[in-house]
């Protein structure tokens, strides 16, 4: 069997804990930045795990991470 290929999109998307879960960042900060309040730009820069239901699907195209 040939070694599996690391989807490298996902890769840059996503650390692993040191429990093992997957953390990412939060979507909706790239733009349009003008009309959304402080406190929601300020909330959208913290990570968050990645939910429970994706986490298979994550670990099936992120084989060594």
């Amino acid at each position: 069997m040939p070694k599996m290929k690391t989807s490298r999109s996902a890769a840059k998307r996503f650390k692993l804990t040191g429990t093992g879960k997957l953390k990412r960042s939060k979507a909706y900060k790239s733009h349009i930045l003008t009309k959304k309040s402080t406190k929601r730009k300020r909330n959208l820069r913290q990570a968050a795990m990645t939910d429970s239901t994706n986490v298979k699907n994550m670990k099936k195209i992120l084989p060594y991470i």
